[in-house]
C-alpha cells in the first residue's frame, strides 16, 4: 500500500510549535481538508496529535516515537497524521479534549486521538510511552492494533459506530442550549456564595490551593471568589482560604523566586516543584488575583508578587513594540559545569534550579549561606540531578536569629544576593520562547497591566495601552471590522475566536477606565459590536466560541456542510469539526462565554440602548440550570449573571484629571468587579467623546454626571442606585459602604 501522505508538510507552517515537527520522519499534515481528503482517497484513519510548544510530554513523546524511524514508518503507512498547535487551534483542542474528558474523565497534552476519515475520534488518549508501561500499550503497538482493526470490516464498523456515539455525545455537550421553553431568568448574585461554599469543601487547610494531593494547579478564579465572598459575608474562614492560596503559591517553587512570575502548576501539594513552563495567561491571571490580594488585606508581598511577575511578562514575554509572547518552554540546555553525558539535551527545570556550589560561585559569604537558607538550596536537593528549585524556605525572621542580623540587614543582603543569582542566572542557555502574539492571551494581560496602573502606578498602564494598540494594528482590520487571532514575525492568522474578541474587548475596555482613553472605549464597544454579529446565535440564546462553519463572507448559509465544506475557513468556523463548540467552564483561562457576556453587561451603560444588556441576560439565562448546578465550575458566567441582575459597582469620575489623592484611594479600595467610568468635566466637553463613539447622546453611565464647578466630581453607583454627586471621593465611599 502506498503512503497516503508523501512528506512532513509543517516546514510550510508558521507555528513554532509545527515547527518543532517539520524535521521528524512522520509526514504530519497541518489541520485542513486536504489532510481528511487524502484520509477517505487512501482509506485510512488520521492519527491526530494536539499539544504545543512549552509541553513537556509532547517533547517526550516526540523524542521517544515520533523521532523513531520505525514508529514514523508505522504512522506514515497506515494512517494520515495530523499536527495540531492548541494555541492556534482552541476549537480543534476544545472539541477534541472534551470527546476525551468525556471518554475517559480526564485530558492533557499531548493529547492523542484516532479519528474516522471524516475526524470522529474512535480512540483517544494523552500521552503513550515507546514501550508498554503498567497499564499503558505502547504507542508503536496501539498503532498496529488500530490498524488492523480498521482492516477488519466488523471491527472497522464498530469502530465507526463508536465514533459517531462519541462525536454524538461531544455535541450534545459542546453545542446543547435549552429549548426556548427551558431558559430561565439569569440566575442572581447569590450562587457566588454557593460555589465558595463548594470550594471550602476542597480547601487544602495545611497549603492552600484545592485538593489535598498533588498536581496543584492555580485556580485564579477560585481564589477571587473566595475573596469576593469573604469581602461580602465578613467570614474569616474564606479570607483565611484565599490568603493561604496566594502565600503558598508565593513562597513555593511555582513562583519563580529569583525572576518572578509564575510557572503553569505545581507536581506537588506543597507548591514545591513545578512543571517549569511560563505561559503569558498565568502571568496574567495571578496578578489581577494578587492585586485585588493585596487591596483586600492591605499585604503589600501581594503587590510585590503582582509587580514582579509583570516584570517578568515585560522583561521576557514583550515584543519590542508592545505586544506579548506566549510562552517559555519548559526546558534548556545544562548551565556549564552542570551538563551531563549530552549538552545539547534540553533538561526540565534546568533554567532555574540551583546547587549550593553554583550560589557559592556568585555569591560571598555571609551572603551565600544567607540566601541559600532562605531559598532552602542545599546538598541533595529537592529536585532531579541533586539541584533545588528555590522556595521562601526560611522567614527572614528565621534568618535573621540564626545569623544574629538584624531583619533590616537581612533583607538587604537578600536583595542584593537576589539580583546577583538572577544576573548569573541570565548567561544559562535560555528556554526557548513561542513568539506568537495571540489577541486572546494578550487581552488578558492587557487587562492585568491596566489593573496595575491603577494600583501601582501609570507607567504600567501605558504598557497595557502599548499591547492594546500593537493588538489593534497587527491584527485588527476595522474595514472589515475582523480581528485574527494570531500573528508571529509578520504572519498573521485568523480570523479569530470568541476568546481572542472577548478578552481583547475587554483588555480595552480596561485601558479605558485605567487611563481615561475614549480610543480605547471606541475599541472595545466596536469588538463588541463584531462579537455579536459573528459569534451570537439568538436562536439558540448563545454565544459559540466558532462562528457558524455553514455561513459564509455574506452571512448567508452555502449550502455545504461536514468535512469539505469551504466557508469553515472563511467565517472563522472549521467544515472539517464534527461540533460547534461553546465555552462554558473555567480552566486555565476563564470561560470565554463567561467574559463575552459580562463585557456585554459593562458596555451596555456607554449605549444609548439595551442591546447589549438584553444579549448578556438572554445568554446568563439560557444558561441558567448549567450555572445553578454547578456555579463553581463556571465562575465567570456566575459573575456575569450577577453583573446582569445588580449592574454591579460603577465609579464615574467627571474631571479633566483624577486628583492623586483619589487615585491612591481608590488604589487601595478593594471593590470587585467595579467599573471606573472616566468622563470630561463638563457637557460640551462630552460632546467630543460622543462624536467619537458614534453617539447623538450620552450613555446613562455618563448622562447628567458632570462635575461640580471647577471641582472634579464623582457618582458612584450600586444595584442601579447612585450616591448624590461629590467632590469628596471619602464621602462617595462612605455611601457606598453603608449600602453594605
Amino acid at each position: 500500500m502506498s503512503q497516503p501522505t508523501e512528506r512532513n508538510r509543517l516546514d510550510e507552517e508558521p507555528s513554532p510549535y509545527l515547527q518543532q515537527h517539520a524535521d521528524n520522519p512522520v509526514n504530519w499534515q497541518p489541520w485542513g481538508e486536504e489532510a481528511f481528503e487524502r484520509a477517505r482517497e487512501h482509506d485510512v484513519p488520521v492519527f491526530v496529535s494536539i499539544g504545543y510548544s512549552a509541553c513537556h510530554w509532547c517533547h517526550v513523546m516526540e523524542e521517544e516515537s515520533f523521532a523513531d524511524e520505525e514508529t514514523a514508518a508505522l504512522l506514515n503507512e497506515s494512517f494520515v497524521p495530523i499536527k495540531v498547535d492548541r494555541e492556534e487551534r482552541p476549537d480543534v483542542d476544545s472539541t477534541f479534549m472534551t470527546v476525551s474528558q468525556l471518554v475517559t474523565g480526564g485530558g492533557g497534552w499531548p493529547l492523542s486521538a484516532w479519528c474516522t476519515p471524516d475526524g470522529k475520534p474512535f480512540y483517544v488518549g494523552t500521552y503513550f510511552p515507546p514501550e508498554p508501561r503498567g497499564n499503558h500499550p505502547s504507542f508503536p503497538e496501539l498503532c498496529r492494533r488500530i490498524a488492523d482493526s480498521w482492516s477488519d470490516p466488523e471491527q472497522r464498523e464498530e469502530m465507526t459506530r463508536r465514533a459517531e456515539q462519541w462525536a454524538s455525545s461531544a455535541r450534545d455537550e459542546l453545542e446543547s442550549v435549552p429549548g426556548s421553553s427551558g431558559a430561565s431568568d439569569p440566575p442572581g448574585s447569590g450562587l457566588l456564595d454557593e460555589a465558595a461554599a463548594t470550594a471550602m469543601r476542597s480547601v487544602d487547610e495545611d497549603h492552600g490551593g484545592f485538593g489535598s494531593s498533588g498536581p496543584k494547579f492555580p485556580m485564579p478564579g477560585r481564589v477571587d471568589l473566595l475573596m469576593r465572598a469573604a469581602a461580602r459575608s465578613g467570614r474569616e474562614e474564606l479570607l483565611r482560604a484565599a490568603t493561604r492560596t496566594l502565600d503558598g503559591m508565593a513562597a513555593g517553587g511555582m513562583y519563580d523566586q529569583i525572576g518572578g512570575g509564575f510557572h503553569r502548576y505545581a507536581v506537588d501539594r506543597e507548591w514545591t516543584i513545578p512543571h517549569f513552563e511560563k505561559m503569558l495567561y498565568d502571568n496574567a491571571e495571578l496578578p489581577m488575583v494578587y492585586l485585588d490580594g493585596y487591596r483586600l488585606v492591605g499585604d503589600a508581598g501581594y503587590a510585590r508578587v503582582a509587580a514582579e511577575s509583570l516584570a517578568f511578562l515585560e522583561r521576557e514575554l514583550r515584543h519590542p513594540d508592545g505586544g506579548f509572547f506566549s510562552t517559555l518552554d519548559a526546558r534548556s540546555r545544562q548551565p556549564a559545569g552542570r551538563a551531563g553525558d549530552d549538552p545539547d539535551e534540553r533538561v526540565e527545570g534546568a533554567f532555574y534550579a540551583w546547587t549550593p556550589e553554583e550560589v557559592d560561585a556568585v555569591l560571598e559569604e555571609p551572603a551565600a549561606s544567607i540566601a541559600r537558607a532562605r531559598y532552602g538550596i542545599e546538598s541533595g536537593g529537592n529536585f532531579e540531578r541533586g539541584t533545588t528549585v528555590p522556595t521562601l524556605s526560611a522567614s527572614v525572621a528565621e534568618v535573621a536569629a540564626e545569623y544574629e542580623r538584624s531583619e533590616a540587614e537581612i533583607r538587604e543582603i537578600l536583595l542584593e544576593a537576589r539580583t546577583a543569582l538572577f544576573e548569573a542566572r541570565e548567561e544559562r542557555p535560555r528556554p526557548a520562547r513561542d513568539e506568537k502574539v495571540l489577541a486572546s492571551w494578550n487581552g488578558r494581560a492587557i487587562s492585568a497591566f491596566a489593573a496595575a496602573g491603577s494600583v501601582l502606578g501609570e507607567s504600567y498602564a501605558d504598557l497595557a495601552a502599548a499591547a492594546l494598540a500593537f493588538c489593534r494594528d497587527r491584527l485588527y482590520d476595522a474595514e472589515e471590522r475582523r480581528l485574527d487571532r494570531r500573528w508571529l514575525d509578520g504572519d498573521v492568522a485568523g480570523p479569530g475566536y470568541l476568546d481572542d474578541y472577548a478578552f481583547l474587548a475587554r483588555g480595552a475596555f480596561d485601558v479605558y477606565s485605567a487611563t481615561g482613553d475614549v480610543d480605547a472605549l471606541a475599541f472595545a464597544l466596536e469588538l463588541a459590536e463584531a462579537l455579536v454579529d459573528d459569534f451570537y446565535d439568538p436562536g439558540a440564546g448563545t454565544i459559540y466560541f466558532t462562528r457558524d462553519p455553514a455561513v459564509g463572507e455574506t452571512g448567508e448559509s452555502d449550502g455545504t456542510d461536514g468535512p469539505g465544506a469551504t466557508s469553515g475557513a472563511d467565517s472563522g468556523g472549521d467544515g472539517t469539526l464534527f461540533a460547534r463548540p461553546q465555552e462554558f467552564a473555567d480552566r486555565s483561562t476563564p470561560s470565554s462565554l463567561g467574559i463575552a457576556a459580562e463585557t456585554l453587561a459593562v458596555l451596555d451603560g456607554f449605549r444609548t440602548d439595551d442591546r447589549l444588556r438584553e444579549i448578556a441576560e438572554t445568554v446568563v439565562g439560557t444558561h441558567a440550570d448549567r450555572i445553578r448546578a454547578s456555579p463553581l465550575e463556571h465562575v465567570s458566567l456566575a459573575r456575569a449573571a450577577e453583573r446582569v441582575e445588580t449592574g454591579g459597582i460603577e465609579v464615574t469620575v467627571a474631571a479633566e484629571e483624577v486628583p492623586a489623592a483619589w487615585r491612591e484611594a481608590l488604589a487601595e479600595r478593594y471593590l470587585p468587579g467595579a467599573v471606573v467610568a472616566r468622563r470630561p468635566p463638563t457637557d460640551s466637553g462630552l460632546d467630543e467623546w460622543l462624536d467619537r463613539l458614534g453617539l447623538d447622546d450620552a450613555p446613562p453611565i455618563w448622562k447628567g454626571r458632570d462635575a461640580d464647578g471647577d471641582e472634579p466630581t464623582v457618582y458612584v453607583c450600586e444595584g442601579f442606585a447612585c450616591s448624590p454627586p461629590e467632590t469628596d471621593l471619602d464621602a462617595a465611599l462612605s455611601w457606598l459602604a453603608n449600602r453594605e
